[in-house]
């Protein structure tokens, strides 16, 4: 005989194991198969979800009581262990809503992607070519010829990019003696990722970043921030939010009349600061919509010059080697320079730097400022020394 008692306790599946849409306080995590059990009867069929599951999606286990005690497999009691955690099923769309407030989950931006899911990519070898040429024949009788080939190869071997520039060019005419065979070769440099710094390491031929001091040409080694290694949301300068929620309440954020951020988040004080850079200006909207239907809004300043950074965020790069510039004839001397770039509270920035070589001496400090209405503003001071050969 069937058992009808969870149709009267308004369950509307059995337990079991379902393939569901997971959404975590809104936002997509993935698309997975989710087995249901029993719960009470308030509660009709609830996930079983591992701590490893929970914890991609972005809770912090260690900030939730006795969650680290259970076994790697057990079924986390998620509603019970967390205050204000809830978790639903929509049987009509296929999708388990989970919220859990912002104070137990790890703060990882949006697009946020765990290094130890990164890929370096397979070995292999590359070429890339450009070839053109030409020839022309005029009514006297005298020819010329024109040939140009671009070559850039690389070669992958784990996480070690080594790559080349070369050209090669042919020129010949009957008006002058011979033919001009030329082959140039223009940089070549190995370069591989340093994924705990964020950063990228170059040996060879590269060049300076422009940040602070005019980039150059050089060759030697270079160990600099790597932007392509964060999220979208943490390229570029955007500010941070801050906020009190009196309870569970979602927060809007607008720019330009455009929602550009939505999130809810638990009771106290919240941090938002995963919001992508949109413009150089354009004041950010912020709304507080709470449980009971009560909003607060308020206006957080927003604009931009190049060299802001957002809070707690660093660039830098260190360069040793010799200027290269495509003069034989001019000097290359031996350098070191050194940028950094730091952004702290209120908008502010802070940044300097320094080049040194055998007879000059360059160095530079600044401050910058997200002002709002009245727009963006840096101030530096470079002071500079050399010595001219006798």
């Amino acid at each position: 005989m069937a058992d009808l008692s969870r149709f009267e306790n308004g369950q509307e599946l059995p337990p079991g194991t379902y393939r569901v849409d997971i959404y975590l306080n809104n936002a997509y995590m993935a698309t997975r198969d989710v087995t249901f059990n029993t719960g009470d009867s308030e509660q009709g069929i609830v996930p079983c979800l591992t701590r490893a599951q929970l914890a991609s999606m972005g809770l912090n286990t260690a900030s939730v009581s006795g969650m680290n005690l259970l076994a790697d497999d057990a079924c986390v009691p998620l509603t019970s262990m967390i205050h204000d955690a809830t978790a639903h099923l929509d049987v009509g769309q296929q999708r388990l809503n989970l919220t859990i407030p912002q104070a137990f989950m790890s703060n990882r931006a949006r697009g946020y992607i765990p290094p130890e899911l990164w890929d370096p990519g397979i070995n292999a070898g590359l070429l890339n070519y450009n070839f053109s040429g030409n020839s022309v024949q005029n009514r006297i009788g005298s020819n010329s010829h024109y040939a140009y080939l671009n070559l850039q190869s690389g070669l992958n071997i784990g996480a070690w990019r080594l790559r080349d520039n070369t050209t090669w060019s042919y020129n010949s005419s009957d008006s002058s003696s011979g033919s001009k065979n030329k082959w140039q070769h223009i940089n070549t440099w190995l370069e591989r990722d340093i994924i705990p710094l964020r950063s990228r390491l170059t040996l060879g031929d590269g060049y300076t970043q422009g940040d602070i001091f005019d980039g150059i040409n050089f060759r030697g080694a270079q160990l600099a921030s790597d932007d392509n290694m964060l999220p979208d949301s943490q390229r570029g300068f955007a500010p941070v939010i801050h906020g009190i929620a009196r309870g569970t309440a979602q927060v809007t954020i607008k720019q330009n009349g455009y929602d550009i951020y939505n999130s809810t988040v638990p009771p106290g004080p919240f941090t938002i600061n995963d919001i992508y850079a949109a413009g150089n200006s354009g004041d950010l909207q912020v709304t507080i919509k709470e449980a009971d239907g009560s909003t607060q809004i308020f206006t957080v300043p927003y604009s931009s010059v190049p060299l802001l950074q957002r809070e707690g965020h660093t660039r830098y790069s260190i360069t040793a080697g010799e200027y290269r510039s495509g003069n034989a004839q001019q000097e290359k001397p031996r350098f070191f320079q050194s940028t950094l770039l730091h952004g702290l509270p209120a908008g502010w920035t802070i940044y300097g730097g320094t080049q040194l070589a055998d007879r000059y001496r360059a160095f530079n400090f600044g401050i910058g400022k997200n002002m709002g209405a009245l727009g963006a503003l840096s101030v530096d001071m470079t002071q500079a020394n050399s010595t001219l050969p006798r």
